[in-house]
């Protein structure tokens, strides 16, 4: 029998410790000797299941725990990406989740990592290089892309020649030759810097560059409504929350169909996290929102700055972000079946240039 810790004690007794088998076998030996035991505590494996199996609900508990942890860390949490500029992140991760990469996978579903490797990089062409690694519940995808040479900066000989026919405001000729002054009226097409500088001999042709700008006049046929129809919020709101695991939602309150006629839903996420570590779990917020739909008479007045505002955005829109509006003239109105018909002419000052190549034709 193997014993261990043995010592006396004040009371002249011995103490010592020993296995639960050597304990039985202690028996017959006692007898022979006269000698009697009692046992001070119990230690081990063995007694804390035998005190855990008397509480049932605490043994389940403990039990589920490491259910749980384990799940937990079979699971994928984060996809992390490295290396790539020209590829895109949505690429990558759009090529492993067609491989069974993603968050909230079971990673015993994953091929090894030199498999999803060789797979990944022959789903992007422009990857000379794939790694995987697993690191605990991160996987980390690493790219190393093709090179490409860099093409180089096309230099035609070229005009720049009038888009519109407009009255030159402003003009800069970087590179080439100005044909034409400000105030000068052009025509679409006519050019406006010349690629061609020299003379005789000396001539020779450049890639023209440089700024003119122009007074561009755009006419326009406008019709705005005399009844204009507003979204209004009532202040009455529904909210709803969900737990978020990975890209899945389970809706835990707010059940029921919605009381509101019209409404409109805001969302706010809320993810759990330690630190710069960011789990895939959290919750949402929904806040529907109830609204109504108004009308609201207008003035003929009102209606016709409505209209020339909605009209000078598209204006923008099609001249160029740096275009401005300089004057208006409105050239028609008038007022039927509830609606304001206007024409009206617009004064835009804007970019005014385009390109046209120079070709050359040589003779024999």
């Amino acid at each position: 029998m193997e014993l261990w810790n043995i010592r006396w004690t004040s009371g002249g007794s011995m103490a010592f410790d020993l296995s639960v088998g050597d304990f039985f076998r202690l028996r017959p030996y006692l007898r022979k000797t006269g000698c009697r035991v009692h046992v001070v505590k119990r230690a081990g494996l063995p007694f804390w299941m035998a005190r855990a199996g008397k509480r049932k609900f605490f043994a389940a508990g403990m039990f589920l725990f490491f259910v749980i942890i384990y799940l937990l860390s079979s699971l994928v949490w984060s996809v992390e990406i490295s290396g790539n500029k020209r590829i895109t992140d949505e690429q990558i991760e759009q090529a492993a989740k067609e491989e069974g990469l993603y968050p909230m996978q079971w990673s015993f579903r994953l091929a090894q990592t030199d498999v999803l490797a060789k797979r990944l990089a022959g789903k992007l062409p422009d990857a000379a290089w794939v790694g995987v690694e697993k690191e605990g519940t991160r996987v980390i995808i690493k790219v190393v892309e093709t090179t490409q040479e860099q093409k180089p900066e096309l230099n035609t000989p070229r005009h720049l020649v009038a888009s519109a026919d407009a009255v030159v405001t402003q003009i800069l000729a970087e590179k080439g030759r100005a044909v034409v002054s400000k105030n000068q009226r052009v025509k679409r097409g006519q050019t406006l810097i010349s690629g061609t500088i020299g003379a005789g001999e000396n001539t020779q042709t450049v890639v023209a560059k440089g700024t003119v700008r122009g007074l561009v006049w755009y006419e326009y046929n406008i019709v705005s409504p005399l009844t204009q129809t507003y979204k209004v919020y009532t202040g009455e709101k529904e909210t709803k929350w969900y737990a978020v695991i990975g890209s899945r939602m389970l809706q835990v309150s707010g059940f029921g169909k919605s009381a509101f006629e019209l409404s409109e839903a805001i969302r706010t996420e809320e993810q759990a996290g330690w630190r710069d570590w960011k789990l895939p779990i959290g919750r949402m917020k929904e806040t529907v929102m109830e609204v109504v739909q108004e009308e609201r008479k207008l003035t003929a007045e009102e209606a016709r700055e409505v209209g020339l505002l909605q009209a000078k955005a598209e204006l923008t829109v099609k001249a160029g972000a740096d275009a401005v509006v300089r004057d208006e003239i409105i050239l028609h109105e008038k007022t039927d079946n509830g609606k304001v018909y206007m024409k009206v002419l617009f004064e835009v000052e804007q970019s005014i240039i385009e390109e046209m190549p120079l070709v050359h034709v040589q003779g024999d």
